[in-house]
């Protein structure tokens, strides 16, 4: 085991030679991959950002319950015993028929109107404040309107699915985008290591008459895919912290208009380190692939 991990260790080391022995190159590559990478991982931050804001708009939704207008005291009594017992209901307040017409009277438009009805005609009425997806909310609107001495119940929800819709479309989106990319991340470091086989091609045909293995030659390569696609990751990272960092100063201002305090947040450490995790994969994918295609084509003449 140790002698595993020192030939991976002394590999290791004469990859980051390598690589810092040509570093205008080396930055090159990072670079493309990192920009490839930012495109999709920004797209997935505002998104989870956005879900984020989303899920608290929608969490507070109100639906009024009209009652019935022969429903007694001892109706809306039992009404509002059973509300309290729904799952979904957070909270619930009673408005009777006289204080809606005392609010609708205090409404200078409609105050002269209400003076001129003989009676009220306002229902009693719940508002409900509630939560959830649309379907969620659809649901509850068929367990309300089927409680005795509902008449109707009022809930918009389909603004909630347009949003809803529109963030599993961005969602998509961001998959497509960021599988595109990652086949792009993947030919990058193919050709990279195409090219790294085609220089040392001498070496490699010395390595293989004194009588290495296809394992030991195999092996800078993949280090080096590897490293390409964890620098790249490192590079992605850096690239979305610094464009949050832009943004959030004018996502501030605007906030501050309408009395909120929202601005980008970054991703957490374990989101950081499987990045950089999926990076070196798509990278040792390239380098393996490249590897696998070109590097037993080199025969010892």
């Amino acid at each position: 085991m140790s002698h595993w991990l020192r030939q991976h260790g002394q590999t290791l080391v004469l990859t980051l030679k390598r690589l810092a022995h040509n570093p205008f190159a080396t930055t090159l590559n990072i670079m493309v991959i990192g920009i490839a990478l930012a495109l999709p991982l920004g797209g997935y931050m505002l998104l989870q950002n956005l879900g984020g804001v989303a899920g608290q708009v929608t969490g507070h939704q109100q639906i009024s319950l009209f009652l019935a207008r022969d429903a007694e005291k001892t109706d809306i009594a039992v009404l509002d015993a059973s509300l309290k017992q729904i799952p979904g209901v957070r909270a619930l307040r009673f408005i009777s028929r006289d204080q809606a017409l005392e609010s609708m009277k205090q409404s200078g438009n409609l105050s002269d109107v209400i003076t001129a009805l003989q009676s009220n005609p306002l229902p009693d009425a719940f508002v409900l404040e509630t939560g959830g997806s649309a379907a969620e909310l659809e649901q509850l609107e068929l367990q309300l309107k089927a409680l005795p001495k509902v008449a109707h119940v009022q809930l918009d929800s389909a603004w909630v699915k347009r949003l809803e819709s529109l963030l599993a479309l961005g969602r998509m989106a961001v998959l497509i985008l960021a599988t595109l990319l990652a086949c792009g991340l993947v030919a990058v470091t193919f050709n990279t290591i195409r090219l790294q086989i085609l220089t040392q091609k001498d070496e490699i045909e010395v390595s293989k008459l004194i009588g290495a293995t296809d394992s030991f030659i195999r092996r800078p390569f993949f280090h080096l895919g590897l490293m390409l696609g964890a620098f790249g990751g490192v590079a992605a990272l850096a690239i979305v912290y610094l464009c949050m960092q832009i943004l959030n100063r004018r996502i501030l201002e605007l906030a501050q208009l309408y009395g909120s305090d929202f601005s980008l947040s970054f991703f957490d450490l374990p989101d950081c380190f499987a990045l950089l995790a999926f990076a070196a994969i798509l990278g040792w994918l390239g380098a393996y692939m490249s590897v696998s295609r070109h590097l037993y084509e080199i025969e010892p003449r």
